[in-house]
């Protein structure tokens, strides 16, 4: 670990001040998985970031996943995963294995462990209040089971929590018109939700530092991305494999009023805190 000197610590906190200005009082969607997810130390970076941002006014929305989770516990029953187009196809016995897993273990994993750090949890899903309602996902034809499309977010619910302080937790599950149970990528819900909620910032948490150049060559970082760059990087080959759907996201979040959209590298400690509170920055921005 490296030791910072008096006047270090103090220039990263005179840094800090004019950001905690600006976002006190606006709303953070941050949607949190990977192995950010996994891993515990990390997982406590992530839960601290998350409190401090709370205590200095700022509204934090955390959306989560839980697909090694979802996978393991498939195997457990004897059954294999399956994925198409790099979404999970969602049978009526996986659908019940999912609930099980977003809405029980890993929420209120969650919810007990933001607590425990400090902070106040809601732990919600897109059953509770009506708060995700989806349409079945077609795309071309491809029958994805009982995954997803969101068609509307109640922003009522969410707002009733943040404006007393609380941190909603959300799990990605929606209702259909008739009662069925959706799984919805987490990606996906994370962007729909900034997008109804016109947040400032859309935080995603992944596996890699970012979008790269070169995908062999991490210092190759693009820092940001105006999404009108978007197509000719994606035809270029710069975006593509599973950092395309990441982006995809990013960038309809934007359409809808999102001022900004960050792809952070959740395998660096407090990578939030530095994407929030300092003038590098982490990972790559999309605006």
């Amino acid at each position: 670990m490296i030791k910072l000197t008096l006047k270090e610590k103090s220039a990263l906190l005179v840094q800090a001040l004019p950001y905690i200005q600006t976002y006190s009082g606006k709303t953070i969607v941050i949607k949190y998985g990977g192995n950010a997810m996994i891993n515990e130390e990390l997982k406590a970076a992530v839960i601290s970031d998350i409190v401090l941002l709370t205590c200095v006014g700022i509204k934090v929305v955390l959306v989560h996943g839980g697909g090694p989770e979802i996978s393991d516990m498939l195997t457990k029953i004897g059954k294999q995963s399956k994925f198409i187009n790099g979404l999970r196809y969602t049978d009526e016995q996986d659908i019940d294995i999912v609930q099980m897993v977003l809405c029980g273990k890993i929420n209120k994993d969650l919810v007990a462990k933001i607590q425990n750090a400090g902070g106040k949890a809601v732990g919600i899903c897109g059953l509770d209040g009506g708060l995700l309602k989806a349409k079945k996902l077609l795309e071309n034809g491809v029958d994805y089971g009982f995954v997803g499309d969101i068609t509307h977010v109640n922003t009522e619910i969410i707002a009733n929590i943040t404006d007393k302080a609380n941190i909603p937790v959300i799990a990605t599950i929606a209702g259909g018109k008739n009662g069925e149970v959706y799984n919805i990528n987490a990606d996906t819900a994370a962007s729909k939700i900034a997008s109804a909620l016109k947040a400032e910032r859309l935080l995603t948490l992944t596996d890699v530092v970012g979008v790269l150049k070169n995908p062999n060559d991490e210092s190759s970082l693009i820092k940001q991305i105006n999404i009108s760059e978007v197509p000719n990087l994606i035809k270029e080959g710069v975006i593509s494999g599973g950092m395309k759907p990441k982006v995809d996201c990013c960038v309809e979040a934007i359409r809808q009023g999102v001022k900004s959209a960050v792809i952070v590298d959740g395998r660096v400690p407090h990578s939030i805190l530095i994407e929030m509170f300092s003038d590098e920055g982490s990972g790559t921005m999309i605006v």
